[in-house]
């Protein structure tokens, strides 16, 4: 007999409901409001989804590297495994931190209503 994480269980379900939440949030406004503003203040609906885009690393989860730090920004990809340097796609390069910032918000964006985030 196969025995059953409800540990496991119970943090899918809780995945689940903060995704979706996370999903009815989403809106031109809120995805503006970030552009303005990336590193904040936020409003509650924009912080409520950033706390979810935010959650524990995983494989292929977005972020922006500093390849030459003030000057050049691009996007990477974490790979999942400890230890192992992020993949630096294609993205950019950005000028700016807060363009680098946003552009990841926007393929966490992409990746959440994808359901891949």
């Amino acid at each position: 007999m196969r025995m059953r994480d409800r540990q496991l269980e119970v943090y899918q379900v809780f995945d689940h409901l903060s995704r979706e939440r996370a999903v009815g949030l989403l809106s031109g406004e809120i995805i503006a409001e970030h552009a303005a503003n990336p590193a904040g203040p936020h409003s509650d609906a924009l912080q409520r989804v950033l706390r979810y885009l935010r959650r524990a690393p995983v494989q292929g989860k977005y972020l922006f590297v500093a390849v030459r730090p003030w000057a050049e920004y691009r996007i990477a990809a974490l790979t999942g495994v400890r230890g192992q340097a992020p993949t630096v796609l294609g993205d950019g390069p950005y000028a700016t931190e807060a363009e680098a910032m946003h552009a990841v918000f926007l393929k966490r964006v992409d990746a959440l209503r994808d359901g891949v985030a």
